[in-house]
Parts: structure tokens; C-alpha cells; sequence
């Protein structure tokens, strides 16, 4: 039997109301601080990139209320929602930030969201303008959404991503909606109506991936919840139920929902738990990194040399091809989606970070080459084999006519059944945070997130972000 009409909203509402900080399990704010320290890193190295830059001159420029700072801005402070937007879209910008997971064998793993960015945005930005400096509340905030955000992911039908919805932009709405609205103290009718608004500002549509404004969808999801729980809380009304309905967001932007998903209901389990989140060990679309291991894995056993290599060829389903799109990519933001890109980074440098990630790196004569000698065929017998797992298989021939083969492996590393360590995570967040702060400021600030609901010291956590202090020093030295 299929769930009320109205039950989803209801559900959310009583979850968001009822839950509190000692009702989070251990291992949930185990893997929260996680999502936590990888997220942060994220801002630092997002707030370097061109597109984010363009955010803050915008945000400055508009000015305003001076309620959060900007991430490597300096001690400049403006409105929340357009302090959330720059910060949200710095999390995404390199597409590094962690992914939802499902074990449903018939869902399109592009629908999964990153759920951290929004709702810890959120948190972060709003408890910076009321002055919320207990950390057990944001790290509850930060829950809260990314369980929502989740589990109406989960719950959706893969047309909303088959349609070319961007679910980290749309979805990731509801993530920064709900950790607001739990700081600003959202109950009854106004946090019901908060979700109306939120379903009304929820956008994102895929043919931006590969440009500025495939991460900026997540820096509008963030700033469009920020909103709504503000708009809410002085009143401004909408549909109580709007994700139910036959004009509700379950309806419009995925023709339903699957019921007997809904009826297991938010937090049983959290999704963060089970089925988990994953975090990336490479700057682009997680249905690439399985593929990107395995050329690696290739290119180590063999010791196989660019120079060496005649012709790639990646074999695949279309899980992967239709959304990793472009045959030859011409800058870094292409390059996150073409597998091409990818599987050539691989060959000339054995690594993929943010680091290689550069126009001029991509755009240059090694690359381009080596892309146009790379062949991309979808398997109709990996497609049949579903889509509850990324699966592909490399071909590299070479020079001296050998046929070096590698399939990826299903438990893809950064995953939850393949984690990256602790020491990887503090590695990747040391790699984003070079550069924007000194060795000691980004020691301090990875102390001060892995202890966020310990007794950390937000205020500092927070100036730490957006460089102001000492940390502003080695900001100039960049810019300079």
C-alpha cells in the first residue's frame, strides 16, 4: 500500500522536530567529522578557483548585512544567503566533495547527491549570523539535513536525474533547508512552510556540467535554503506538503516516488551509516574513479610509459558515458567529465588532483593527443548487468603490439566498503588547504573540525575559513 498523500512532509517535519544530539549514534558523528574535515578542505581549495573568485567580487559588491564571511576573503562579511552561495559553490568546485550511496540495484547512481556541502554550509553560515557557537548543535543541524536530503534521493524515481535534474542541486535544497531551519529553531507551520519554499527554489539542470554553473547549483542550493528557513521564520508562507501532492516536488520533478522506500521513514537507519557516503579520492564525477584506479593499476603493473602507448580503449555501460560526456575536453572543467581527459591524466602523470586539474595542463599538446587516440564503446552487456555498481574495463594497446586489459574494481576505493584512511583524508585536506593557509593554521583548522561538537571553538574555526588573522597574510602572498 502506497504511503498518504501528505505522509513524506510529515515524516520530515516530525524527524526534524524530534530528533536531538544524543539521539545520533556514535558512528554517525564518527563519519559526520569526516564529511566534516573533507568539506572544509574543499572550501579552501574551491576558494581559489576563478569561478568562486567571481562569487566573492559579486557578494562584496553587493554588500549588505554583515552576518558570515567568505572563504579566503578576508574579514569582510555579508548577507547569510549570499555567504552560503560562495561557500557552497567553493565545496563543489572542483566536484571533490563526498557522494550518497544506495544498494537499490535498479537506482541511476547520477540521482545520488553530495550531501555534505549544503547542509554543512547551511549550518556553518547560519550559526556564524545568530551566533550559535555550540558545535553539538551544528554538527545536529548538519544531521538533520544531510539525512533529508538523502533520503529523498533515495526515494525519487531515476526519471528526475533522467531528465536532466542536477539532484545536488535540486535535492541538496532540502539539505541546507533543513540544517537552517534546526538553527534558527524552526517548529509547525513555518518549518512546513520552509519546505514549500525550498521545493519552489530548487533547480539545477545537467547540461551545466563541464562549466561554472554545474557548481554553482550547489552554491544556489545552499543559498536557496538559507532563504527559505529565513523567509519562514518571519512568516512568508507556502504549501505545508509540498514534497506529497500531485503538484508536489516528488511529482513535478521526478513523476513520484517509490513507496515502500518512503514507508521505512527518515533516520532508520541514518543514511550516513548505512548505506554510507563516500569520499573522493579523485576532483571529478565519482562514476570515473573506479575506471581511474584501474588505469592506474594498469600503468603501475606494467610500469607503461606515455610514450609507449598506441591506442585507449574504455569500455563501459551507459551509467557512465551519458553523463561523463565529453569525448575531448578542452579545459579542467570539462576534464572532470570525459573519460578520455581522465584516463590520460592517468598515463602522464600517474595521478589525478586538483593540482593537474589546470587549463593549460589540459588544453596542452600531451593531453590533447592522447585524448584523440582514446576510444569510448558502450557494452550492452555491462548495461544488462544493471546499474547498482560502476562497471568498466580498459584497453591499452601498445607500440610493441601488446593488449594490456583491466577492469575496475566494483568496491570502488573511497567507498564504503573500500574507506579512504584518516591519514588519506588528512592528506587530501592538507593538498587543498596548500597554498591558502601556513602549515600551522591548517593543522589548527583540521583539529578544530575533527573536535567540532567537542568544544572546538567556532568563531576561530570560522576565521580560519576566510582567512582573516594571520592566515590573511599568506592569502595576500597568493593573490600577489
Amino acid at each position: 500500500m502506497s504511503a498518504p498523500a501528505t505522509d513524506i512532509t510529515r515524516q520530515a517535519l516530525r524527524f526534524v522536530e524530534s530528533t536531538a544530539y544524543a539521539d545520533l549514534p556514535a558512528e554517525a558523528l564518527r563519519i559526520g567529522r569526516r564529511c566534516m574535515v573533507d568539506a572544509v578542505g574543499l572550501y579552501l581549495a574551491g576558494s581559489q578557483e576563478h569561478s568562486v573568485r567571481i562569487l566573492i567580487e559579486d557578494a562584496l559588491d553587493q554588500g549588505g548585512r554583515g552576518d558570515a564571511a567568505l572563504p579566503a576573503a578576508g574579514p569582510a562579511k555579508v548577507p547569510a544567503a549570499l555567504a552560503a552561495r560562495v561557500w557552497g559553490t567553493a565545496g563543489h568546485a572542483h566536484d571533490w566533495d563526498d557522494t550518497q550511496v544506495s544498494n537499490d540495484p535498479a537506482h541511476v547512481y547520477g540521482l545520488l547527491t553530495h550531501p555534505t556541502v549544503p547542509p554543512l554550509t547551511a549550518a556553518l553560515i547560519v550559526a556564524e549570523q545568530i551566533g550559535q557557537r555550540d558545535g553539538r548543535e551544528v554538527m545536529l543541524a548538519f544531521q538533520l539535513g544531510f539525512e533529508v536530503e538523502c533520503k529523498i534521493s533515495e526515494w525519487m524515481t531515476p526519471r528526475h536525474y533522467r531528465r536532466g535534474h542536477h539532484s545536488s542541486g535540486t535535492v541538496g535544497t532540502f539539505g541546507a533547508y533543513v540544517a537552517a531551519a534546526r538553527l534558527l529553531g524552526l517548529s509547525g507551520e513555518k518549518l512546513a512552510h520552509g519546505f514549500g519554499i525550498a521545493a519552489s527554489l530548487a533547480a539545477g539542470i545537467r547540461v551545466n556540467f563541464g562549466t561554472m554553473t554545474k557548481p554553482l547549483h550547489v552554491g544556489r542550493a545552499c543559498e536557496n535554503g538559507v532563504t527559505a528557513a529565513l523567509l519562514a521564520a518571519r512568516g512568508f508562507d507556502a504549501d505545508p506538503t509540498a514534497l506529497d501532492g500531485p503538484w508536489g516536488f516528488f511529482s513535478v520533478m521526478g513523476e513520484g516516488f517509490d513507496a515502500g522506500k518512503a514507508n521505512q521513514g527518515f533516520g532508520a537507519p541514518l543514511t550516513i551509516e548505512s548505506p554510507g557516503v563516500s569520499i573522493k579520492p579523485y576532483p571529478s564525477g565519482i562514476l570515473t574513479h573506479q575506471s581511474m584506479d584501474a588505469m592506474l593499476k594498469l600503468v603501475l603493473d606494467h610500469d607503461l610509459k606515455p610514450e609507449q602507448v598506441e591506442r585507449v580503449r574504455f569500455v563501459a555501460g551507459k551509467n557512465i558515458i551519458e553523463p561523463i560526456r565529453y569525448p575531448i575536453a578542452r579545459n579542467h572543467l570539462q576534464a572532470k567529465f570525459s573519460m578520455p581527459a581522465l584516463l590520460a591524466m592517468i598515463v602522464l602523470c600517474r595521478r589525478a588532483s586538483h593540482h593537474e586539474f589546470e587549463d593549460a595542463f589540459v588544453a596542452g599538446p600531451a593531453m590533447q593527443d592522447l585524448q584523440a587516440r582514446t576510444e569510448v564503446i558502450n557494452d550492452p552487456e555491462i548495461d544488462a548487468l544493471g546499474y547498482d555498481l560502476i562497471r568498466s574495463r580498459i584497453e591499452v594497446d601498445t607500440k610493441d603490439e601488446r593488449t594490456l586489459v583491466q577492469w575496475a574494481d566494483e568496491r570502488y576505493r573511497g567507498g564504503p566498503l573500500n574507506p579512504i584512511s584518516d591519514a588519506d583524508l588528512d592528506g587530501k585536506f592538507f593538498m587543498c588547504a596548500e597554498g591558502v593557509l601556513g602549515e600551522s593554521e591548517q593543522r589548527e583548522l583540521l583539529g578544530l573540525v575533527r573536535s567540532i561538537d567537542r568544544g572546538a571553538d567556532l568563531a576561530r574555526l570560522m576565521s580560519l575559513i576566510a582567512g582573516t588573522g594571520t592566515a590573511r597574510q599568506a592569502l595576500r602572498a597568493v593573490a600577489e
